[in-house]
């Protein structure tokens, strides 16, 4: 079911998907041809693949205890870490994506809920070390491997906390005080990812940028999106089809774009 959803939303997005001519506004303009349209590459991104690709090579079994929607493609509680690593994962793409947001954005204090093996989280990291990365896991064992490979990586501003996400992401929105940047990618259900907009938007601004993951996942997130991207403190949206992005600028009028990537 899911799966025949997505691949016909595709399809739709496909053919209603616009490029840096569909955009009027000078600030999206050059945002989009800057952090979005664009393939360039920084310093750090092979270091992160190495990594990923080492995963993608380790046949170990880890017991996985799978708070949100579960996986399309993987069941059962033991998961190989290659199979998390190719399934489970943001690939290098959308991970650079959110490297260039930040970058873009100067964004200090990122929040990512959905911290997997961490590849996408060592992304974000990178982008500047001063920065405060709080992301959240479910799952220990997953949480063992992705703090694994922030040592590897030295990542030194990353703070990884374990535990289900309806109990860790108040207090720690609280430690973060405000939110520049956040990556939502945890439970695909549209209930929690309604909640998981309205506990972080107290602690958006101006200049904060949410970018949700999967908004075609399932129907409940593509609602949940829908929902989200038409509340009133939202301006402007952009929908990727892998994802899509929010901003609240106050100044902006409201709108909505579809985006190619």
């Amino acid at each position: 079911m899911n799966s025949l959803f997505r691949v016909l939303n595709f399809i739709k997005y496909s053919f209603k998907a616009g490029d840096e001519h569909a955009v009027h506004s000078p600030f999206l303009f050059y945002f989009y041809i800057t952090a979005i349209y664009t393939q360039k590459q920084f310093y750090c991104f092979e270091a992160i693949e190495k990594l990923r690709n080492k995963a993608l090579l380790i046949k170990n079994n880890i017991l996985v205890s799978d708070l949100g929607a579960g996986s399309s493609t993987m069941k059962g509680h033991k998961r190989c870490i290659s199979d998390i690593a190719k399934t489970s994962t943001k690939n290098a793409k959308i991970s650079q994506l959110l490297f260039r947001l930040i970058w873009l954005s100067k964004s200090k204090n990122i929040l990512e809920l959905g911290t997997s093996l961490g590849f996408t989280t060592s992304y974000m990291a990178s982008v500047n070390s001063s920065s405060k990365v709080v992301t959240l896991e479910g799952c220990p064992e997953i949480s063992k491997f992705a703090q694994q490979n922030f040592d590897k990586l030295n990542l030194k501003n990353i703070s990884l906390i374990n535990g289900p996400i309806e109990n860790t992401l108040e207090e720690s929105l609280r430690v973060l005080k405000k939110v520049d940047f956040a990556f939502i990618d945890a439970n695909h259900r549209y209930e929690p990812t309604i909640k998981y907009f309205h506990q972080i938007l107290p602690f958006v601004h101006d200049e904060s940028i949410l970018v949700f993951d999967d908004i075609y996942w399932s129907v409940e997130m593509k609602q949940a999106w829908e929902a989200i991207k038409n509340h009133h403190q939202v301006t402007i949206s952009i929908d990727l089809y892998h994802c899509g992005i929010l901003f609240f600028r106050t100044n902006a009028p409201k709108q909505h774009y579809i985006l190619k990537i």
